[in-house]
């Protein structure tokens, strides 16, 4: 019986980064494009579309913990241009 605790396999890692970096940049999408929108309807479902974004990342970062090697997080960040 395989163990649920079990590493994930190198590419399974790698896939996993690529939906995590595909969603973080649809997330920041959204959110700036919120700002640009006027119509309410429109501007619902990109919050609808952002709070799912949010789940979707969580739910891949718990996958993640998994993969067998970790990079080392960078000190020096980026300012964030926007509030």
């Amino acid at each position: 019986m395989i163990s649920q605790q079990s590493a994930l396999a190198a590419h399974e890692s790698l896939e996993i980064h690529e939906a995590l970096n595909f969603k973080t940049l649809c997330l920041a999408k959204s959110k700036l494009m919120q700002g640009l929108v006027f119509d309410q309807e429109l501007k619902d479902l990109m919050e609808k579309d952002v709070q799912q974004s949010i789940q979707a990342i969580a739910d891949l970062q718990a996958l993640y913990v998994k993969a067998p090697f970790q990079a080392p997080v960078p000190e020096f960040r980026p300012t964030p241009i926007l509030s």
